[in-house]
């Protein structure tokens, strides 16, 4: 999605604000952004009742991550990520409830209610998951690039991890390799601050965390991710490098509003550390621009508010009228069927 002009416009609202990209990208954000936040609160509310069981990661906080870089790629370009993986195919356009179906373990679900929270996949929107091991993605994304290489494609693959996944030495190996055969890819490391409950400053001498590139003579620069509008920049440069096969490692600056998961009560922080962060929420932010360019009024927003509540509404209901898997669906999809012809002869 192309950027629009900076104009300025008058507004009642507050000061008068630039309008760094167009009015259709600030409507897709907020769009996006508001109901990946919808759909993990409702989620989360599930999971409390039990509706919703096994492992569950929210998003909340960090959703401008993945909304500004599906704006900045191309539809063809690859998508891999690890376990807090319900916001990255609602960005891509997957209907939530098959994403609500699968939470709930139900055979509508999008990876047929056998994946559940941790893996989601959407092979139409290009989304290959969802991955529960920690890093475990990061050389697969590596081999989705170089497949992109090899078929002589302009797409690359975006893979995302958290601060955690960079003790894992696939993460070292991935970089090297990407490095070594010049493949289309962007590592994007979703800094939000804490592995599960321990904090970057207590795991690593190195805080920030994009530096780690440079032992691979890799580009690398941190990102402040908690403003759409930057990360779509900075995906779009890594972009432009990456279709000349030059790798690029990112360090979104963002935070979790919840805990690691449902079960973590997150109390290794205080109120005041989150207060600060939800001061500076992306979606509040989308949201204030659209108002104060008057891209949308008070009322168009709260149809569109609205319409993203009555969108989980339809999810939940879905997913609680959609049938279980049969058990012998366990053994479908766990081997891949080919002909291969010079076996025969």
């Amino acid at each position: 999605m192309a950027a629009a002009t900076k104009t300025k416009q008058a507004s009642g609202l507050q000061e008068q604000s630039s309008l760094a990209y167009s009015k259709e990208i600030y409507l897709f954000w907020y769009e996006r952004m508001l109901l990946m936040r919808k759909f993990e609160e409702k989620s989360g509310q599930l999971y409390g009742q039990q509706k919703i069981k096994g492992f569950c990661h929210l998003y909340n906080g960090q959703e401008a991550c993945i909304a500004g870089a599906v704006t900045a790629l191309q539809p063809g370009d690859k998508y891999i990520t690890a376990y807090r993986d319900h916001a990255h195919p609602i960005a891509l356009g997957t209907d939530v409830k098959y994403i609500m179906a699968e939470l709930y373990g139900r055979a509508t679900g999008i990876s047929k209610g056998k994946g559940g929270s941790m893996h989601i996949f959407d092979k139409e929107k290009n989304f290959f998951g969802g991955h529960g091991i920690v890093g475990g993605q990061i050389p697969l994304g590596v081999g989705i690039a170089f497949a992109e290489k090899y078929k002589g494609t302009n797409n690359l693959c975006i893979t995302f991890m958290g601060d955690g996944a960079v003790r894992q030495g696939a993460f070292h190996e991935a970089l090297n390799l990407a490095m070594l055969y010049e493949l289309p890819v962007i590592f994007v490391i979703e800094n939000n601050g804490y592995a599960m409950g321990t904090s970057v400053q207590r795991s690593s001498n190195l805080t920030e965390l994009y530096k780690l590139g440079s032992a691979y003579d890799m580009y690398s620069e941190a990102v402040q991710a908690m403003e759409v509008e930057k990360v779509h920049e900075a995906v779009s440069q890594a972009a432009e490098r990456a279709r000349k096969g030059i790798p690029s490692l990112l360090e979104f600056k963002t935070y979790r509003y919840k805990g690691h998961s449902i079960s973590d009560p997150a109390t290794y922080r205080d109120k005041e550390e989150l207060e600060t962060h939800r001061q500076r929420d992306s979606i509040e932010a989308v949201r204030n621009t659209i108002l104060v360019n008057r891209i949308a009024s008070e009322e168009e927003i709260s149809g569109i508010d609205e319409r993203i509540n009555q969108e989980i509404i339809a999810a939940v209901k879905f997913a609680e009228e959609s049938d279980f898997p049969n058990p012998e669906e366990a053994y479908q999809d766990v081997y891949v069927q080919r002909d291969y012809p010079f076996l025969n002869n």
